[in-house]
């Protein structure tokens, strides 16, 4: 495998970047993916660890996966990209195989749901056979929606060459000099209600259904993959794998992998700790927990079972004698994202937690918010 220098030297204005041997060979070893979508993660796996290694060393250390790295195989399963966040900014990669590089094409999800657009959009042709990828223009996603040409037929924006950017550098250069653009448009929020979503759900996770994006109407499809925790019930599907999200199964055989992957774990609530809260456990009960960082400062959820169907949801600093500042929420919501009576507890001063005490039904399911956004969050169904 060699790195085409003499390629990269012809077109200096332009990101070549070579890829790792041992990169490849982890990225094709991945079998989470039903047979029709492993090439299209082998490719953005590639992309993404090629690209970020150099970003980081570059230009932007703190540059990390939108939203989190757990939840890439829910998204490469259906789309092709992936995005990347640092500070405010927010690109997304579009890798191609293609060698005829006459027009950026980016899938509708990556342009009209409101919680995946992005800054930029960047093409980056992969020579896998060769080691490399080129970054070969971008764009922002004002410029796909006003200026774009949309295909019904496979859901793509699409912009010309002769209307990219194809010197890289000059996004880098405003960057670092602090320029600010209009880069975005105004996308409309995207909702579906719930028993719809699941026959839906039910109906796409046939892993015979080659192309689910397109079975659909996008105003449902999008609705479905902005919700994380949907999204990741029909990848589950697809892969004939059961719920990895029972708070019960949790507690009984253990977290599942998927789960562990975000950062929940089980502990051991000590008897000095519920007595502080007043809380009815055993001597030694098992509790969920989850590691966050919130305006980077380190922080912890817990679900704590109570009697009859009873969880309470607490947030508390983990730093010694540190408290939560005023202004957090903790909220909890319906499956399909909506309040009800006492789901949210509000820091109006430095207090030392937050908590909501709720009583669920048998298969009911629950969603956690914090403000501010936890870094890392993407919404999931907890089924108790």
């Amino acid at each position: 495998m060699t790195f085409d220098s003499l390629l990269a030297a012809a077109n200096p204005r332009q990101l070549w970047l070579e890829i790792s041997p041992d990169d490849q060979s982890q990225a094709w070893q991945r079998q989470d993916f039903t047979p029709s979508s492993r090439w299209n993660a082998y490719l953005n796996h590639i992309t993404l660890n090629t690209f970020i290694s150099w970003l980081q060393i570059e230009y932007a250390p703190p540059a990390k996966v939108f939203p989190n790295r757990a939840a890439l195989a829910s998204i490469w399963e259906f789309v092709n990209g992936v995005a990347i966040v640092w500070g405010t900014t927010k690109i997304v990669l579009i890798p191609s195989e293609t060698i005829d590089t006459d027009e950026l094409r980016v899938p509708q999800e990556w342009i009209d749901i409101p919680e995946w657009t992005a800054d930029y959009y960047l093409g980056v042709q992969v020579n896998s056979d060769d080691g490399w990828i080129r970054v070969w223009g971008y764009t922002t996603h004002l410029q796909l929606k006003t200026r774009g040409y949309y295909d019904a037929s496979d859901r793509t924006y699409s912009l010309d060459e002769d209307e990219l950017i194809t010197d890289i550098n000059v996004l880098w250069v405003a960057q670092q000099l602090g320029v600010r653009e209009e880069t975005r448009s105004a996308i409309s929020p995207l909702a579906i209600p719930q028993p719809q979503a699941e026959n839906l759900i039910q109906r796409l996770g046939n892993p015979e259904i080659i192309t689910p994006r397109l079975e659909i109407p996008f105003t449902l499809w999008g609705a479905i993959l902005a919700h994380g925790g949907w999204r990741q019930r029909l990848y589950e599907r697809r892969q004939g794998l059961p719920d990895q999200w029972s708070i019960l199964q949790w507690l009984r055989s253990g977290i599942s992998d998927v789960a562990q992957q975000i950062g929940w774990q089980q502990v051991e609530l000590q008897p000095s700790f519920a007595r502080s809260r007043s809380l009815e456990l055993t001597p030694s009960s098992a509790v969920l927990s989850r590691q966050l960082v919130i305006a980077g400062q380190q922080y912890e959820l817990r679900i704590i079972q109570h009697p009859e169907q009873q969880w309470r949801f607490e947030l508390r600093n983990t730093s010694a004698g540190a408290l939560i500042p005023g202004g957090f929420k903790l909220r909890l919501l319906t499956e399909d994202l909506q309040g009800f009576d006492n789901n949210e507890d509000i820091a109006t001063a430095a207090v030392e937690q937050l908590f909501v005490e709720v009583t669920l039904e048998p298969g009911e399911g629950i969603v956690w918010e914090i403000e501010p956004t936890p870094e890392n969050y993407e919404r999931e169904i907890l089924r108790f």
